[in-house]
């Protein structure tokens, strides 16, 4: 239940980082949307890559402060970093037709969900 609460109060810190990052980012280069997101998305993804190998290197990939970081603070800045490393796991472990597969349905599927949602309000 405790990791369960790091992972909570990562996911709130993490959630208005992004939202005080996506507006800072806005006021800077007003034009930058939908780019903000992509330097959101890639900053976390760097910085998910960063701490996973840290936590890798000391044994700490089950604590609190690795799931806090991780799965809380990252995820909720933003899960295309968790996307990131899942791909990046797949193609060290040598599996590149599971990270294909994984990198092309994520992003397709993606896509057609957010283009089904719309498409599905826009004729309600």
């Amino acid at each position: 239940m405790i990791k369960i609460g790091y992972v909570a109060l990562g996911g709130a810190i993490g959630s208005v980082f992004r939202y005080l990052s996506g507006r800072a980012i806005l006021r800077i280069l007003p034009d930058a949307s939908p780019f903000g997101t992509l330097l959101i998305n890639v900053l976390g993804a760097f910085l998910i890559g960063i701490i996973s190998q840290y936590g890798l290197k000391i044994s700490v990939a089950d604590s609190g402060w690795y799931l806090m970081t991780t799965v809380g603070v990252l995820g909720g800045f933003t899960t295309f970093s968790t996307f990131s490393l899942e791909s990046v796991n797949l193609l060290e472990t040598g599996r590149m037709t599971a990270a294909f597969l994984y990198i092309l349905a994520s992003v397709c599927l993606c896509l057609a969900g957010a283009m089904l949602g719309k498409t599905i309000i826009r004729l309600i």
